[in-house]
């Protein structure tokens, strides 16, 4: 199951009482200011959740599957990695004990 913004805006709403539209502003900050600074080259971390971090990937190259014989150029590009933090670790590794 997955969880969407407004599912978030919803358990927070029930948590702390404020206005919904309230809080779904804040989030949208909170996600922009996220997105700002990955989008500068930075990273962000959050205590105890984990670190968002721009990383480069190398020019490389690759196959098609389907011709294999045909190289392609696979060129660098950056992307943001994720390492959850020691809590969400702990707190997602008692999963496996529930299945």
């Amino acid at each position: 199951m997955s969880m969407t913004k407004r599912d978030l805006v919803m358990k927070i709403v029930a948590k702390v009482g404020m206005i919904q539209g309230e809080v779904a502003k804040v989030i949208q900050m909170t996600l922009n200011g996220l997105a700002d600074e990955l989008a500068q080259g930075g990273n962000v971390e959050l205590r105890n959740f984990g670190v968002f971090e721009v990383v480069t990937r190398k020019s490389r190259k690759g196959r098609n599957p389907n011709k294999p014989q045909d190289e392609v150029i696979i060129p660098a590009h950056s992307t943001v990695k994720f390492r959850a933090g020691k809590e969400l670790k702990e707190r997602v590794e008692k999963l496996k004990d529930k299945k």
